[in-house]
């Protein structure tokens, strides 16, 4: 299944994407599904991003060949996570602006783990019954200001680094998806989600050992190798298999 969040007359509402039409909800979809009864194509609407988190907690070096490419021999003992605000959440479509505090702008693809359900502690096996689905995501990082600062707040908070979409998807085998990234429609990226040093339901377990996760939060699994600069005038494309594309323009903030 394929739940979306369009705008609609201006107004933002879930659906269920059926075809090429999509099927209007009266309410989210962290709970059971109730339709409004209104069916419209697809083409009628715009798409959001899907869902706007309270948090995004973000995993870093969680591929091997990431790990390697950034310099470190082997990942990390525990997780490496750290936190996005919701403030950087864009949708398809909408523009990746580029700070002027930075002049290495770079793009990440990675598989979105989108919560379904409050939840704590959870244990690796039960991970399934807390997850809604998955979605693209692209965390866009200020390589510099990463290196320079020695935390990463800055260099992955800014307004619009977090494209998410195009939907999400609560079918997905995600060992089997891959992950891609276009930029101009030349790859830079591409892994498997068995790639991850880390499986979803590791990570969600141990992040929900640190931490509350609340319905519609965000987790970003990490990214494969080939991570690199996006200028002006660009366009990224994120694409997981089974999920769909994400694609962003690149400008100058104005």
């Amino acid at each position: 299944m394929r739940v979306c969040r369009v705008s609609v007359d201006e107004d933002l509402h879930y659906g269920v994407i059926e075809g090429s039409a999509v099927a209007l909800l009266s309410s989210h979809p962290f709970g059971p599904f109730e339709p409004d009864g209104r069916v419209l194509a697809l083409d009628q609407v715009r798409l959001v991003a899907p869902v706007l988190p309270s948090k995004i907690v973000a995993v870093g070096r969680n591929y091997l060949d990431h790990v390697r490419e950034m310099g470190q021999d082997a990942p990390p003992a525990e997780p490496m996570i750290f936190l996005k605000p919701s403030t950087s959440v864009i949708g398809p479509g909408d523009p990746i602006t580029l700070p002027w505090q930075s002049e290495q702008v770079e793009h990440e693809a990675e598989i979105a783990v989108v919560i379904g359900r409050l939840c704590r502690d959870v244990p690796e096996d039960r991970v399934a019954e807390v997850v809604l689905g998955y979605t693209c995501a692209n965390d866009v990082t200020a390589r510099d200001l990463q290196r320079s600062d020695g935390q990463w707040g800055r260099a992955k908070g800014f307004d619009t680094f977090c494209p998410l979409g195009p939907w999400i998807e609560t079918d997905l085998d995600v060992e089997e998806a891959s992950v891609e990234c276009r930029v101009n429609g030349e790859v830079r990226q591409q892994g498997l989600g068995a790639d991850m040093v880390r499986s979803v339901p590791e990570l969600v377990s141990w992040i929900s050992s640190v931490m509350t996760l609340l319905p519609g939060d965000v987790i970003l699994t990490g990214t494969p190798a080939g991570v690199g600069p996006i200028t002006a005038g660009d366009e990224v494309t994120v694409t997981i298999g089974g999920i769909g594309s994400l694609a962003n323009p690149v400008v100058d903030r104005g």
